[in-house]
């Protein structure tokens, strides 16, 4: 058997701890997960991680050939889109195969009431004019963009505290990490009388009960719409990711070692 091939997670997903518990029950493959550090207590993983950025596109290239790296997977954010783009170019400049980990979006269903948007400005602009109880639950990176819409009411949920606080009259925060239930988020639009969810198209089931009860309760929802792909192969699941891996990578076995 050859050396362990050498594997960098770029994380911070359900997808890419699941996808790392999985590898690292194998002895084939020496696994690092990077994750940015944005979130104040990560959930513990299953392997080595690493805390931070890289510096830019070039220097994650240096990084993955410095360190004898076999292959890249982007398992980021669906809308972690200057990540991706890094890590597209650091691993077509530095010859490190590359695959992305990207969750299936959502798909509108009957009963659905969406407004597709390009951008959390956008979704904010389309509330109109008019005040409304706004349901902000795109995480507190884009929160300040409420900001140009002071008439709006709006429920701002996020992992750790938006700092510094919007600079808004009429705002209430609620600190919180899915998986939700869709008791729960009935419960909680009610609760905040939300007439407007405006939400991330992220795809997955642990954010997925707000969209269900936007629908159950006839609440309608400015979706923001992924920025195009990356040139990088895609797949949309850990299975498939495991697939991919196998085939870059034949384990033993298959090599007749």
């Amino acid at each position: 058997m050859g050396r362990p091939r050498r594997i960098l997670i770029l994380g911070g997903t359900s997808e890419a701890r699941l996808l790392a518990e999985a590898l690292a029950a194998r002895d084939d493959c020496e696994v690092l997960l990077s994750l940015a550090g944005r979130t104040e207590k990560p959930a513990m993983q299953p392997v080595p991680v690493r805390i931070g950025g890289f510096g830019g596109a070039t220097a994650l290239a240096a990084f993955l050939k410095v360190g004898g790296y076999d292959l890249l997977i982007d398992a980021t954010h669906p809308f972690a889109e200057r990540i991706s783009a890094n890590a597209a170019f650091a691993g077509e400049t530095s010859g490190v195969a590359a695959i992305a980990l990207r969750r299936a979006e959502w798909q509108r269903r009957p009963g659905d009431r969406w407004r597709d948007v390009q951008s959390i400005p956008a979704a904010i602009e389309a509330l109109g004019p008019f005040p409304r109880h706004v349901f902000l639950a795109t995480g507190r990176q884009g929160a300040h963009h409420a900001e140009a819409a002071p008439q709006h009411h709006y429920l701002v949920r996020s992992v750790d505290p938006v700092e510094p606080a919007l600079a808004l009259d009429n705002v209430d925060y609620v600190l919180d990490r899915g998986p939700f239930t869709l008791e729960g988020e009935c419960d909680l639009l009610r609760q905040h009388d939300i007439d407007v969810i405006v939400a991330k198209n992220s795809g997955g089931a642990a954010t997925y009960a707000k969209i269900e009860a936007a629908r159950l309760l006839g609440i309608e929802v400015m979706m923001v719409a992924r920025a195009p792909a990356s040139i990088v192969k895609a797949v949309e699941t850990v299975e498939a990711a495991l697939a991919a891996i196998d085939h870059l990578f034949p384990p033993a076995m298959k090599r007749g070692v």
